[in-house]
This record gives C-alpha cells, sequence and structure tokens, in this order.
C-alpha cells in the first residue's frame, strides 16, 4: 500500500528529496516525468548537466536518439499521460572519469516501487542501459549488456532492455549494427502497439 494519498503528493515528495544531498556536487534536482495514466515507463540511469540545467529529462543527444529509437516526435515522446521517465538516479550525480558518475543508489529503492504503486495503465518499461537493467532483471539479465540487448524477446511485454543512447557508445553501436537493424523495428513496432 502507497504511503502516498496521490501521485501530486508523491512527486513532490521525490522534487523535495534531499537524501543524497551530500553527495551531489551541484545539489539536488531530481527530475522526472510521470502520470498515472501512462502506458509506457522508461527508466534510464540519471540526468547529465544539460538536464540538471535544463529540468527536462532527456533534453540532450541522448534524447534525440532515443526518440528516434522509438520513432516518436517530442510532443509524443514529453506526453506524460502515455510515457513516464524515471531515472534509476534522479539527481545529477557529477563527473567522473569517462562521464558522468553512476545514479545514487539511494533513489530507486527508495521512490521506483511507490511511483509503479500509483501508476495503473503500464504496458511496457524500457530499461535503458545497465544499472536499469541490473535492478529490474537481476536474475535474468544475461552477463553483459550486450547479451541482454540481443536476447530481448526474453523479456518482452513487460520489459524491453536497450543500450545507453549516449554518444560516448557510437563505437558499441558500430560493433552491433543488428542492434539497428533487428532490434529497432521491433522496439518501435511495440511502441506503436502500446500507444
Amino acid at each position: 500500500m502507497n504511503r502516498f494519498e496521490s501521485m501530486e503528493n508523491l512527486i513532490k515528495s521525490i522534487l523535495n528529496c534531499t537524501v543524497c544531498m551530500d553527495h551531489l556536487p551541484m545539489g539536488p534536482n531530481p527530475v522526472l516525468s510521470v502520470s498515472k495514466s501512462a502506458k509506457i515507463v522508461i527508466i534510464g540511469q540519471a540526468p547529465g548537466l544539460k538536464v540538471h540545467n535544463s529540468g527536462i529529462p532527456w533534453d540532450d543527444l541522448s534524447g534525440r536518439r532515443l526518440r528516434d529509437w522509438m520513432n516518436l516526435d517530442k510532443d509524443q515522446f514529453y506526453d506524460s499521460k502515455n510515457i513516464a521517465i524515471i531515472p534509476m538516479g534522479f539527481c545529477y550525480p557529477g563527473k567522473g572519469k569517462s562521464g558522468d558518475l553512476p545514479p545514487r543508489k539511494e533513489c530507486a529503492p527508495l521512490w521506483h516501487q511507490q511511483l509503479f504503486d500509483t501508476l495503473e495503465t503500464v504496458e511496457l518499461i524500457l530499461l535503458v542501459g545497465k544499472y536499469a537493467q541490473d535492478y529490474y532483471l537481476p536474475k535474468v539479465k544475461k552477463k553483459k549488456l550486450t547479451e541482454t540487448v540481443s536476447n530481448f524477446e526474453q523479456y518482452l511485454p513487460e520489459f524491453f532492455p536497450l543500450p545507453h543512447p549516449s554518444p560516448r557508445n557510437i563505437a558499441w553501436f558500430k560493433r552491433n549494427a543488428w542492434f539497428e537493424k533487428q532490434v529497432i523495428p521491433r522496439l518501435q513496432l511495440r511502441v506503436q502497439e502500446v500507444l
């Protein structure tokens, strides 16, 4: 049973969360987009610096590629009545040696189940990147993300595992041409079926 009276109260609590404030170099600024009628949930990693500054989820090159993969324009993608965007970590975690730091580990256990308890019509959950797949497919994911993604049908109809669409993953996309030829068309079909 959800301890919050409404999704609005839950979202307000998330937006005011300061649980890991001492670990966030730019301070807390939770970013998400959700409504109880969402049919698709996108679970990514954590906001990057651009998203931290704009407050708009996936407001970067990664988001553009993800929208292309889903074959959705910006209006469709940001229609929270249909699509919820719930990151593994709601705040920008800061920079590491080779990109952004991993999402904070406090967020998902603290907030995800409460959010899912308020969602009434979810038919598909996109698990974008390793952190989401590790959390939601702990016993059934493959040893490597590439294997998990190439075996995406095993996780349907509920989950659809994807690599992160970051420009930093260009080499992965080039090495795995099957992804664009085999996985993207199935993803687009599944998204259209749900919407």
